[in-house]
């Protein structure tokens, strides 16, 4: 099934040749890796009002197109046109780079025997009893408790907003998640599918093909990097035929990234920090692309985001060479990107933050007015 969930899309700065397969935006940039400044202050206006587009439901994807992703091609004039994967492949080169995402997705969301979702986001203090938490706490009334008999589980709200502050009766360790748990589907899927829980299916196809075990096994994501998905093994194969030479990084990806905005202004909304990781190895690779004239492509939002983060000195660096930290970059039109030269990823939801990041490798319009045409062609 093909969709909105599904799409790359490829915008080269410099000649001005665009391309697109719901995710793939190809970018001349400066070749420093670590450039320290402040990025989130004083960010330009933008409305967030300005973020909206015709959205059909109808459209979602709600299970991964294995080898069948559709493709288009945003030429400088004209309309759009739709290629295949022969010729998306072409468009790489030997001796260029691309970067994924090998985080995995967690089984932290949970349903109480009275019919509450609860997303499990992380643990507060080393106990393990009380979390963050998002859930419809507008249905959670006062005083009462949330529970999971058969697991003798008792919750109990200890603080309104976004997120929320939950406290339950034992430890909740990530063994239980994974017996009781269910990987956190978007709600936007649950809603094309008309089901609330996880199918299966999921348990393989909500994971990427690069998800690794992490050190911490509570370490991973409460969302998939989903542009992952349109990569096969034997695609992968044929890159690397190609020449073309494939690095990790990590993001664990949680609230900065699909945390909806509320605000009129994207200069007020707040990014919830995300932990990220790049390993010296990838950090060697990523010089030596710049350095022999390939390009860095970035599979995805949050490889996007991490490698800007390392760039823009916001990923503390290691005595071995590498970055890790928290980041709550947001980026948007007017961001001087620093080391990404192609942006791979899907289509966005409206008034997201992940679509004011891809109007910054082109312009707002020209996203707009591309989104508009592939919706036409359904």
């Amino acid at each position: 099934m093909v969709g909105l969930g599904e799409s790359v899309w490829w915008c080269r700065r410099g000649d001005r040749r665009e391309f697109r397969d719901r995710g793939v935006f190809l970018l001349t940039s400066v070749s420093d890796l670590c450039h320290p400044r402040s990025v989130q202050k004083n960010r330009p206006s933008l409305a967030v009002a300005d973020l909206d587009f015709e959205y059909p439901e109808h459209l979602v994807a709600t299970e991964r197109a294995r080898g069948q992703s559709r493709i288009m091609l945003v030429a400088p004039s004209g309309e759009p046109a739709e290629i295949n994967r022969r010729q998306l492949l072409s468009m790489f080169r030997p001796g260029d780079l691309l970067v994924v995402n090998n985080t995995r997705v967690l089984r932290r969301r949970i349903f109480t025997d009275q019919g509450l979702e609860i997303l499990f986001i992380r643990p507060i203090g080393s106990e393990r009893r009380e979390w963050e938490v998002l859930c419809p706490s507008s249905r959670w009334k006062a005083g009462t408790e949330q529970t999971i008999n058969d697991a003798n589980l008792r919750f109990e709200l200890v603080a309104r907003g976004r997120p929320q502050t939950l406290r339950s009766n034992v430890a909740l360790s990530e063994e239980l998640f994974e017996r009781l748990g269910e990987l956190p589907l978007p709600p936007y899927i649950q809603k094309a599918r008309g089901e609330r829980h996880m199918r299966a299916a999921d348990s393989g196809e909500y994971q990427s093909i690069f998800a690794r075990p992490q050190a911490q096994t509570d370490a991973g994501s409460l969302a998939a990097p989903t542009a992952s998905f349109h990569f096969d093994q034997e695609f992968l194969g044929e890159l690397t035929a190609s020449g073309v030479s494939i690095a990790e990084v990590t993001l664990h990806v949680g609230l900065g990234t699909f945390l909806p905005v509320t605000v009129d202004d994207l200069r007020d909304h707040v990014m919830h920090h995300e932990w990220a990781e790049i390993s010296a190895d990838t950090v060697t690779a990523i010089r030596q692309t710049k350095e022999s004239g390939g390009r860095v492509m970035a599979l995805g939002t949050t490889v996007a985001r991490t490698l800007e983060s390392m760039h823009l000195g916001m990923l503390p660096k290691t005595t071995a060479g590498s970055y890790f930290g928290e980041t709550d970059l947001l980026i948007q039109p007017g961001h001087g990107w620093g080391v990404v030269d192609v942006l791979m990823t899907n289509f966005h939801q409206p008034r997201s933050t992940l679509l004011a990041l891809v109007a910054s490798f082109s312009s707002l319009e020209r996203v707009k007015a591309s989104y508009a045409w592939a919706i036409r062609q359904g």
